[in-house]
């Protein structure tokens, strides 16, 4: 027997290619005969298209040109509501939004040609807000510009809050956020009616692309295939928007005849795609005299932008998280997401719940304050324990011990010592204020609710005749280390070295489909299934004979050849099933929101400068339980890498909009943290084994995009003695606050 490979820091399965420039992504393959597409776009946030104008200096024969009549099959993205067409046709309902597609061998004359492309627009009424929609002034969605409600209750909400001795109201917003991955979008496809559609790209699922594209053509899944190239990064920006880059590629090669890539510059990319939804949420708490939880009222609510697309999800999973890791006899969740005339929001890490997270942890220090209790003291006194119920009524059945955590956290930030003399040294006035805070909180590993069931999701395990294991899924590697892990967990399970172990590249031609790679589900759910058919391989081994219980890499071999002689085929499939006790009802909304929960406390020590109102973070301490680690570096990188998005988006990235426009999509002036803008980010983990993950893994992705912003805010609010709500903390916005309390 190989010795163990979970738990260890095994080199990453790609980074040998892609340090050495052996890699590919999309953009590096250009097969013969290539054409270039580019998309032209509505320069109107509402509007009737009246025409369109091609400028007679151009010779357009050059070009293959699509617009929506062009279309065989639906001219609906695939996906939830299937409200938002490939190209719009009759009406715009954002600036950005699709209306044709250019393609031209040369790319240079390809981008020059749309911008002699002129679209005549009869504007209408658009919405730029929250607030505008919720007035309905204007309808632009539906009856009440509204996608989606949800409504979580426990208990006498209305008759806690009559009953209570205190009662705190807040309102908190945040904004935007640009997922700025490294790589922007990009697809190349061939297309025609004898074959089908191929396309290859840069993608986080490739079976959501694969289900569109049956759809936007009209022809069998069969003649559809969508391959995975290297990936530089998603973030959930690449989960439900490749659909349509790719639909646009696809669409020139069916009408070429020839081969498309469309590739995005960053401008294009961060003006027209998918961002984090921008949020409100208002919060009414209940405590008593002791500083015992009551009763939360939340009204949270997201803005969607002008098409559906995953805002139900993100709205749901914001809401189960709204009021967090407590105990709390009587809640109430409201759940809103609401259209208005901006390109539509997304999917990006964390999925909701950041936002509503952030709202609950900025808050519960005010309630801590009114209370008469240190921040960390009222948390302990209101954390959940196993046994206790949620909001949405889930009984916590594993162990939970978030004072431990608090604990922890507190002792290797020496967070009660530097509270206590950044007091005293703020209190002696000068340039600069010094401030500690801290977050608790919980994330939901995998799908919400029954979606984990509805995917039932599938992954293979084969070995060939020699002994190589081959691992087939539809889970991609976009930098967070899929195929590594994999790797280690098929690798122990059956015994051997992870370097014995291939993962399989996501084409849907050769691999099921295991689902999309989000929702902090890969290593978990997936991980799980490869784990369980790898033991399934082991066990056929061992079971006929071939194999002893103890063995090495050579009696592996020489049973795989021995086996496969007498039987052909050595392969095992797993298919996901729900833990036993697991209950969701999708209607009522309540049960077992998710299998299991990772939990965290995070604290923040900022430095903020009185003359020019900048905050800077000056260590970060990150403790968190997330079942079991499988590759230490691996899950350190992530909670760094996630610590560090939340940084940018607590304090620097303020997506501009104008007329639903985003006006500073450069990276000259939506400003993202560096290398130096950075603190030590100081991680550690508890290990409490999860029976349903692989080796006791839970899901860790998401998880710290949670904790950094709330963290960060209360350190401020300690530092300057003001209440900031509206992230991001740009200087003019705690310069405003500064002025709200007479500093």
């Amino acid at each position: 027997m190989e010795a163990p490979q979970i738990g260890r820091s095994v080199h990453r399965k790609e980074g040998r290619a892609k340090v050495t420039g052996q890699a590919l992504y999309v953009d590096d393959v250009a097969p013969a005969g290539l054409l270039h597409g580019v998309t032209v776009r509505s320069p109107t946030a509402r509007g009737i298209i009246k025409g369109i104008h091609f400028h007679p200096t151009v010779d357009w024969d050059e070009f293959t040109i699509v617009t929506a009549a062009d279309i065989p099959g639906v001219n609906r993205v695939k996906l939830i509501l299937d409200d938002q067409p490939y190209l719009a046709s009759d009406v715009v309902n954002h600036p950005e939004e699709p209306v044709l597609l250019i393609a031209h061998r040369d790319r240079a004359r390809a981008e020059d040609a749309r911008r002699r492309v002129t679209i005549d627009i009869e504007p209408l009424p658009a919405v730029f807000t929250i607030d505008d929609a919720l007035a309905r002034r204007e309808i632009i969605w539906g009856e009440d510009n509204t996608f989606k409600r949800y409504r979580v209750n426990k208990g006498d909400v209305d008759a806690a809050l009559a009953a209570a001795e205190i009662v705190v109201e807040g309102e908190y917003e945040t904004g935007a956020q640009e997922q700025l991955y490294i790589e922007p979008n990009g697809m190349l496809a061939i297309a025609d009616r004898a074959h089908g559609v191929t396309v290859w790209g840069s993608m986080q699922c490739p079976y959501y692309i694969h289900t569109a594209l049956a759809a936007l053509f009209g022809i069998p899944a069969q003649r559809i295939r969508v391959v995975q190239m290297e990936t530089g990064g998603g973030f959930g920006g690449k989960e439900e928007y490749p659909s349509i880059i790719a639909g646009h590629t696809a669409l020139l090669a069916w009408k070429s005849g020839r081969p498309v890539k469309m590739i995005y510059g960053r401008v294009e990319d961060m003006a027209s795609t998918t961002k984090r939804h921008p949020s409100r949420t208002r919060h009414r708490t209940a405590v008593d005299r002791d500083g015992r939880l009551r009763a939360m009222d939340i009204d949270f609510i997201i803005d969607g932008g002008a098409y559906c697309t995953l805002s139900p999800v993100v709205l749901s999973r914001g809401t189960i998280h709204a009021a967090g890791p407590y105990s709390c006899p009587n809640v109430r969740v409201t759940g809103r997401a609401v259209a208005t005339s901006a390109p539509p929001h997304g999917a990006f890490r964390g999925f909701g719940a950041p936002q509503s997270i952030f709202a609950l942890e900025r808050h519960m220090d005010r309630v801590a304050a009114a209370a008469g209790l240190s921040p960390e003291e009222f948390r302990r006194r209101n954390f959940i324990s196993s046994g206790e119920t949620l909001a949405v009524g889930q009984t916590i059945r594993e162990p939970v011990n978030m004072p431990a955590l608090l604990d922890r956290a507190l002792a290797l930030s020496h967070y009660r010592e530097k509270r206590e003399r950044f007091a005293r040294e703020n209190a002696r006035g000068g340039k600069s204020r010094k401030g500690i805070g801290l977050a608790s909180f919980m994330h939901g590993a995998g799908f919400t609710g029954s979606g984990e069931v509805h995917l039932r999701s599938l992954i293979t395990v084969e070995v060939s005749r020699e002994g190589a294991v081959r691992v087939l899924a539809a889970s991609t590697e976009i930098g967070q280390g899929t195929n590594t892990i994999f790797s280690q967990i098929a690798a122990d399970a059956l015994g051997i070295d992870c370097d014995d172990i291939e993962v399989a590249r996501p084409d849907t031609l050769d691999v099921p489909n295991s689902g999309p790679t989000v929702a902090s589900r890969t290593c978990m759910v997936v991980g799980k299934l490869v784990e369980t058919a790898a033991r399934g391989i082991r066990h056929t081994l061992v079971d006929s004979g071939y194999l002893s219980v103890l063995y090495d890499r050579e009696h592996f071999r020489a049973a795989c050849e021995r086996y496969v002689d007498a039987f052909g085929a050595l392969r095992a499939t797993s298919q996901y099933q729900p833990p036993s006790g697991v209950t969701w009802d999708d209607e009522q909304y309540v049960g077992d929101a998710y299998g299991t929960y990772a939990w965290a406390v995070y604290v923040a020590e900022v430095t903020v400068d009185l003359t020019t109102w900048e905050t800077r973070v000056d260590d970060f301490v990150a403790v968190q339980e997330v079942g079991k680690v499988i590759n230490p570096t691996l899950a350190t990188g992530q909670i760094e890498g996630g610590v560090a998005q939340g940084i940018g988006w607590a304090l620097y990235e303020d997506v501009v909009w104008r007329e639903g426009r985003m006006a500073n999509a450069q990276m000259t002036n939506y400003i993202m943290p560096t290398s130096m803008d950075l603190p030590s980010i100081r991680v550690y983990f508890e290990e409490v084994p999860y029976p349903n993950g692989p080796a006791g893994a839970k899901g860790i992705g998401e998880l710290p995009m949670d904790g950094a912003a709330p963290a960060i805010f209360n350190a401020v609010a300690d530092a300057t003695g003001a209440h900031p709500t509206h992230l991001p903390l740009t200087p003019e916005r705690l310069m405003s606050a500064m002025e709200t309390i007479g500093a």
